[in-house]
């Protein structure tokens, strides 16, 4: 497969509005859960019709061509396995997903930005060792001082995480659309309640 194929399914939020499929890697697990593997329904067609993917469930809907009838795709699987990144990108996204969206130092959630720990104004640089998702207010208080002069503590220490966590901070956080469908692919290896 080409390096772009893990990309695809991001390529076109717009296009995912009617009849989003979830696409499977090999093992049955989501390419991605943050954002959630999905494909337009036009990409599942033509990803079952080049023989690339099973399809292992559909929507109740119906699409024709000039000589055949489709169900469409709700879950896709891939025949050939996609090998998982390990190593997490530093962005945004993912340092508030690392972060659970809440402020380090306070704990609240809503209007996030970021916060160097070491002021970039005394040496520190912007890593993941350095970084972590702040609220406007504790940003402000912050500001270029040091923790200690500003009376904040980090709630955890930051560090890079490992792609195995972000995928299970992705869990907790699903996307606004989730068809019953996919229950049964996105949770199964959820620890089960008593």
């Amino acid at each position: 497969m080409d390096g772009n194929f893990r990309t695809q399914f991001v390529r076109d939020p717009a296009a995912l509005k009617h009849f989003p499929a979830l696409v499977l890697n090999a093992d049955y697990r989501p390419l991605s859960y943050y954002p959630l593997s999905l494909w337009p329904w036009q990409e599942a067609i033509k990803a079952a019709v080049l023989d690339r993917v099973q399809i292992v469930a559909e929507y109740d809907h119906v699409v024709r061509s000039q000589r055949q009838e489709f169900r469409i795709p709700s879950v896709v699987v891939l025949k050939d396995f996609v090998k998982p990144q390990k190593r997490v990108a530093f962005t945004r996204f993912n340092l508030f997903l690392r972060d659970e969206f809440c402020c380090q130092y306070c704990g609240s959630k809503g209007d996030l930005t970021f916060d160097h720990v070491v002021p970039r104004a005394k040496g520190g640089i912007t890593s993941w060792e350095n970084v972590v998702a702040a609220c406007s207010p504790c940003n402000l208080r912050k500001g270029s001082r040091s923790l200690r002069q500003s009376g904040l503590a980090l709630r955890r220490p930051p560090r890079a995480p490992t792609a195995e966590e972000m995928q299970g901070h992705g869990r907790r956080f699903p996307p606004n659309h989730l068809h019953e469908s996919w229950m049964d692919y996105l949770y199964w290896d959820a620890e089960l309640e008593a």
